[in-house]
């Protein structure tokens, strides 16, 4: 955001750090163990936000650092911390993330972690280092420079190009959501490798025994295979290439790159459907054309409520913008649209979008929560569209806030929650719908009690 005093520069900022993204990139990837370089307090951060919104354990170990390593360097912290790791979780991946204070002391994670394995003979454990300072950039950037980091490491090789197999990448979503589009790539006859896949590993089945690690993710197999996909499909349309999986396989090994937003809304979902079909060769199921149908009868039922509502969108930039897609195309205003993470792009593809007032909407990127509330409380907002970090202003104001996106730490089912395709959100719709007509139904007898008072009043006076 520009013009805006230093003073309020980062109060309550409308994102998390990039260690944050990079964890959540992690726990998606099969047999992993996230260690963190840095104090304890930056692990136990990533945990409390992860388990809260999941509602699975979460374990993120730590080199622990402190005054001396911060003086003196902490390679004996990470090694040791390694050597934990590795007797504790028999990990087959070890994902290293270095926080603020590993960066701002110029620890070299890589050429640590390469010592390490070499003095200690391990051959069995991988171990990916990436680059994530909490002041470097948010959440979104750490996490798909994690699974960058991650493409590179294992996908150095093609042999080969399998016809029907894809890539996709995703950007946050829920385990529902990514079972949702599992479901939909399977219909059009394809196999694919999904990175991150978090259905398992963030949404498990009870099981009387508790797994350090648990089951499921992107097999690392999977990963080496990753440059022998017929096309990669990649839900991010605001993903620059250089923390882009996508663009470095394309690059390296010519795997065409269908880059898109989330498929949640009309356009976006047949954005989607389009792209499978044309990268398999096959119609579009009859069982999507008849969820379409049912949408778009939903819309027609929604739009007259819809018209009334004046939304405040936030959070991480592709869910934002895929949430004032929606408004955009159900009559909901997207009155102020805006997320913490610094994206070039934002405001533009947030323009192209159709909708009334337009010309007047705020749009922001780098803002937080204080600026936020403001245009909120000015603006009139009636509905408030965003993780649970939002809360604080629902409370202040007065505005209801349909949750979407991470972190959900205030209610329970984040991770069962549905979002992208036809049905995802034709359910969401409903949720946006019905918020704005229990608000309405709440606070329209004092309205037009008010009003009739107030005009009475003025035609005595």
């Amino acid at each position: 955001m520009r013009n805006r005093s230093f003073v309020n520069l980062n109060t309550n900022p409308c994102k998390m750090c990039m260690p944050m993204g990079g964890c959540l990139a992690l726990k998606g990837i099969e047999g992993t163990m996230v260690m963190m370089h840095g104090s304890q307090g930056c692990s136990t951060y990533m945990r409390r936000h992860m388990a809260t919104h999941y509602n699975e354990p979460v374990d993120i170990a730590s080199s622990a650092l402190n005054e001396k390593e911060t003086v003196y360097g902490g390679a004996k912290n990470l090694k040791n911390g390694l050597s934990n790791v590795i007797k504790q979780y028999d990990p087959k991946l070890i994902g290293v993330l270095t926080t603020c204070l590993a960066e701002t002391i110029g620890e070299d994670i890589r050429a640590i972690s390469e010592v390490f394995k070499r003095e200690n003979e391990i051959e069995d454990v991988d171990i990916v280092t990436v680059a994530t300072p909490g002041y470097g950039a948010s959440h979104f950037e750490g996490y798909f420079a994690t699974l960058t980091a991650l493409v590179k490491y294992y996908a150095k090789e093609k042999t080969k190009t399998h016809t029907n197999h894809i890539n996709i990448v995703t950007t946050f979503m829920t385990p529902a959501d990514q079972r949702a589009l599992k479901e939909i790539i399977e219909a059009f006859g394809l196999t694919y490798t999904m990175l991150p896949d978090v259905t398992e590993t963030l949404d498990a089945p009870f099981k009387p025994e508790y797994n350090k690690i648990p089951e499921g993710g992107t097999p690392l197999e999977g990963l080496r295979a990753m440059g022998e996909a017929v096309a990669t499909v990649e839900i991010g349309q605001l993903v620059t290439d250089d923390i882009s999986p996508g663009a470095y396989l394309k690059e390296t090994h010519g795997v065409p790159l269908y880059r898109m937003g989330m498929p949640i809304g009309l356009k976006n979902t047949d954005q989607f459907l389009k792209t499978l079909s044309m990268v398999s060769g096959k119609a579009i199921p009859r069982k999507y054309k008849l969820q379409r149908g049912r949408l778009l009868d939903a819309m027609v039922d929604s739009h007259k409520y819809n018209a009334e509502g004046y939304a405040a969108i936030f959070g991480d930039p592709e869910t934002v913008l895929a949430v004032a897609t929606l408004c955009a195309e159900n009559g909901i205003t997207p009155e102020v649209v805006a997320t913490g993470s610094q994206r070039k792009s934002f405001k533009a593809m947030v323009d192209a979008l159709s909708f009334k007032g337009k010309d007047t909407a705020a749009i922001l990127d780098d803002t937080d929560f204080d600026t936020i509330q403001k245009l909120v409380r000015d603006r009139q907002i009636n509905l408030l569209i965003g993780n649970s970090d939002g809360k604080f202003v629902m409370e202040k104001e007065d505005v209801p806030l349909v949750r979407i996106g991470f972190p959900v730490h205030d209610q329970v089912g984040a991770q069962r929650k549905l979002y992208v395709g036809y049905e995802g959100t034709m359910r969401f719709l409903d949720d946006l719908t019905n918020t704005l007509l229990d608000n309405k139904h709440k606070h329209y007898r004092a309205k037009v009690y008010n009003t009739y008072f107030e005009k009475k009043e003025a035609v005595n006076d």
